[in-house]
């Protein structure tokens, strides 16, 4: 990498730390600090002040609202959202759906639906999983009938995070049963307001209400709404879930967390010593900061490097993986610094005491959302060890 280049890059990275040091309000970056997770008016507040910058969906074309910034300045833009803490713009709406519509959508699916997924104006959430269709999700059973000018829905998703908060979900339901099971499945666009819908929640280990369970009782969708071709759906999920890779290894989230709790190791004593005073912990620290440092450049190695992601496209995997184990180890160091404390249930505008026990318990589930730390290694066991 030239010189100029890096000139650029640094540049950018300190436009964007003076951006969010200026705009970002600070109850939402104390909240955040202290590891509570955002509310949904936080992540709308801050991805519409992103939106003003193109930065809500940075990797978009300009003519649909984004700012087609490069692979580096894209990790750039998430370190300085990870380290500051900031919302990271809603990953179902500027991730997956967005890009989605680019490719299969109409003009005019286009035209209504990025700018208020840009701006969330409209908040989506993804129906994939079902009850039975986890990792083999082409077994899925939600179907779909044609009447007319509309599809009549019925089945259950589960594990739908943010179904509660959203306006819209994004679905594969099942509109052909005969033949291979991938080749039956459409897209639909659901408006979440429609009848016959139920939503019912699921609280997960910490305590919160981030998954749910949905219902759909003849729920009438129309054609309109289909994405991509008749039972060709399964062409829109596989592009979904494999176009973007950059925030798969959170390496931000991993730095921020482990800056907390060196903070945290300075200001507790234990006989009147100071925690990051006792060289196992110092050694510990140095260990995590090592891990970290690895994957970071490792990150950068297979994102930037293109013959790299179609030599062994697999590998994003590894990055998957070694993300998750560091996000648990450092969320785990975390609790143990917090001790009885950290379990204290407090509200959640509690900024003075964050909930650091109950979010080592929610690390626990990100060896499972994404795609399972089994499902990873059995990808490399067979694209890599043959």
């Amino acid at each position: 990498m030239d010189l100029d280049v890096t000139r650029a890059q640094q540049a950018f990275r300190e436009e964007v730390r003076a951006f969010i040091r200026d705009r970002l309000p600070l109850d939402i970056r104390e909240r955040l600090r202290v590891g509570h997770p955002p509310r949904k008016q936080d992540t709308v507040t801050w991805q519409r002040i992103l939106n003003e910058r193109g930065w809500a969906a940075p990797h978009w074309p300009r003519q649909f609202g984004g700012a087609e910034l490069g692979q580096m300045e894209r990790l750039i833009l998430l370190d300085e959202m990870y380290r500051a803490p900031a919302p990271l713009p809603q990953v179902f709406n500027v991730t997956m759906l967005g890009p989605v519509l680019m490719k299969f959508g109409t003009p005019e699916q286009c035209e209504y639906f990025l700018p208020k997924l840009a701006n969330l104006d409209l908040w989506f959430c993804q129906g994939f999983s079902e009850p039975g269709s986890g990792s083999d999700l082409a077994s899925l059973r939600t179907a779909a009938r044609r009447d007319g000018d509309q599809y009549v829905v019925n089945g259950q998703k589960i594990w739908t995070t943010t179904a509660h908060l959203a306006d819209w979900v994004f679905a594969l339901v099942r509109t052909n049963a005969e033949g291979r099971k991938q080749e039956g499945i459409s897209f639909l666009l659901i408006d979440l307001k429609s009848p016959g819908i139920t939503i019912r929640p699921i609280y997960s280990i910490d305590g919160e209400h981030h998954l749910n369970e949905v219902f759909f009782d003849e729920v009438r969708v129309p054609v309109g709404n289909l994405v991509g071709q008749e039972n060709r759906g399964w062409d829109c999920a596989k592009f979904l879930l494999g176009n973007e890779r950059t925030g798969i290894a959170n390496v931000g989230l991993c730095r921020e967390r482990l800056d907390l709790a060196r903070e945290m190791a300075s200001r507790t004593c234990e006989s009147s010593a100071r925690l990051l005073d006792d060289p196992k912990l110092r050694c510990e620290f140095a260990v995590l900061d090592a891990e970290i440092r690895a994957l970071e450049v490792t990150n950068y190695r297979f994102l930037l490097t293109p013959s790299a992601q179609q030599a062994l496209p697999a590998f994003a995997s590894v990055l998957k993986l070694k993300g998750v184990e560091l996000q648990q180890d450092v969320n785990a160091l975390l609790a143990r610094l917090a001790g009885p404390a950290g379990l204290e249930r407090r509200g959640a505008d509690d900024i003075l005491h964050g909930p650091l026990t109950p979010r080592y318990f929610y690390s626990r589930a990100a060896s499972i959302y994404g795609g399972t730390s089994e499902v990873q290694k059995d990808i490399l066991a067979k694209a890599v060890v043959g």
